[in-house]
């Protein structure tokens, strides 16, 4: 059967995507001594490259060494060798798809205990109510900053293409600096970057302008953007259109929907109205061991094997009606953000991609039915690397990885992201992956590896001696 899915995608800068299925960003904390990509990054992509999908895009690399969203981070600055990246760009190129490097700063979405800086448009910290004090307080950004951070990534996606990279897609999205200039609720500047929507994007539209500049016609440049960022007075769905239009005339290939922050995790399926959120590392010093087990209790009683064996016999049951077509609760669940991205695909004038919770053909051939160009996914290519291939011989994943449901919506968003990474990791050692890793056992081993990630990244980072520098 012929399915738009397996068509190809022409975009602006003359590239062809060979199918509309991509591996969306996630971050894999995987980076190796001086913060490159090594073997294992090697391997997980040369493994996504052979299932099928015609974009794979990077999780994100940083544009400022001393600002990282966590301690195994990879950077890619002026003072990065290139042969690490240009052997991570052969390898996620081998299946024959195209690959692009997500880029990105973290802001103030940063952990208390990481060194370097914690900047932002303004003064104004992160509201994650008990878990609020493990993320650094930001010091509100210099014009001379701000335009300093356009010009990183400008050569982060300049030597991108050095290296073989397809294109770069800059991360405007989930809470990370470019979005928190974005919402008027972090931006509370009174200057040129602060105050109406053109004057809260600028440093968005100018690091496009400037990326554009620096990079060849034939490479693409895209953009993350939420489409909302679900917290009432934030980023809405009508300041995305009216972003989406200002990038227009800029070149951009490609406009990634996606949504929610640390704050309020909508990229999780775990909006602002089911309680305060976070991402990787939120919780990563809490004691784990008791919210876990008072707010998980019913998680915490299965174990490796019986969870995923319950998730894969379950699956269908639930989900499906007699017809064998899923139901409205399981549409609303996989895609979630397809409500917003249908009523924005009707004036964009830039393809879209949609990304959030997809996991069913079926779900993804109703992504692009509502005028979306691209389906994204990431955390069901974690659990099944092939799935785009299974797709194309009409088959479905075996298995789907549970949501972590605990009522603390923090720990419990930390955690599901430490179960998606240990899927990566697992990959990456050519294991295959088991995604009935219990959420307490997969947040023990993520905060065990950040700790020794973070001894690692403070001695780099002392030895490289930009510390004291960016500081001034």
């Amino acid at each position: 059967m012929t399915s738009e899915l397996f068509s190809p995608l022409p975009l602006r800068s003359g590239q062809v995507l060979g199918n509309r299925i991509a591996k969306a960003a996630m971050e894999e904390n995987l980076a190796e001594d001086g913060q490159l990509p090594g073997r294992r990054l090697r391997e997980l992509y040369r493994r996504w490259a052979a299932g099928g999908t015609g974009l794979l895009i990077t999780g994100n690399v940083m544009v400022h060494a001393e600002a990282l969203t966590g301690p195994a981070g990879v950077v890619l600055d002026e003072a990065a060798p290139l042969e690490p990246f240009a052997e991570w760009a052969r390898a996620a190129k081998s299946g024959g798809g195209a690959v692009w490097m997500q880029i990105n700063h973290p802001g103030r979405q940063v952990q208390a205990d990481m060194p370097g800086v914690v900047w932002g448009p303004s003064d104004v910290g992160l509201d994650l109510g008990r878990h609020s004090g493990r993320f650094g307080r930001p010091v509100a950004m210099t014009p001379a900053r701000i335009e300093a951070t356009v010009a990183r990534f400008a050569t982060t996606a300049h030597r991108a293409e050095e290296a073989g990279f397809d294109g770069v897609e800059i991360h405007a999205a989930h809470g990370y600096l470019l979005s928190q200039f974005l919402s008027p609720l972090v931006n509370r500047r009174t200057d040129a970057w602060g105050g109406s929507l053109e004057n809260r994007a600028r440093m968005l539209l100018d690091a496009v302008r400037a990326v554009r500049a620096d990079v060849s016609p034939s490479f693409a440049v895209a953009v993350k953007l939420n489409s909302a960022d679900f917290q009432r007075g934030g980023f809405d769905a009508d300041d995305a259109r009216r972003v989406i239009d200002m990038l227009e005339p800029l070149g951009v290939d490609l406009v990634e929907l996606s949504g929610g922050s640390f704050e309020s995790p909508a990229m999780m399926g775990r909006p602002a109205d089911a309680g305060a959120g976070a991402g990787a590392g939120a919780a990563g010093r809490t004691g784990v061991r008791t919210d876990a087990r008072d707010d998980g209790r019913a998680d915490a009683r299965a174990d490796d094997c019986t969870a995923g064996r319950t998730d894969a016999r379950t699956a269908g049951r639930t989900d499906r009606r007699a017809d064998g077509r899923t139901d409205a609760r399981t549409r609303a669940r996989e895609a979630y953000f397809l409500d917003l991205a249908r009523e924005l695909a009707r004036t964009s004038p830039v393809p879209l991609m949609l990304t959030g919770g997809i996991t069913r053909r079926e779900t993804a051939e109703a992504v692009l039915d509502g005028g979306v160009a691209l389906v994204g996914m990431g955390t069901a290519l974690a659990v099944t690397p092939d799935l785009p291939e299974r797709w194309r011989h009409g088959r479905e994943a075996d298995r789907r990885m549970r949501p972590v449901s605990w009522s603390d919506k923090a720990l419990a968003s930390a955690a599901g992201m430490a179960q998606v990474r240990h899927q990566m990791r697992r990959i990456a050692r050519g294991r295959a992956p088991r995604p009935g890793t219990h959420p307490v056992r997969a947040l023990l081993w993520e905060q065990g590896r950040q700790r020794r990630a973070l001894r690692r990244y403070r001695a780099w980072l002392a030895a490289d001696g930009a510390g004291c520098a960016a500081r001034g």
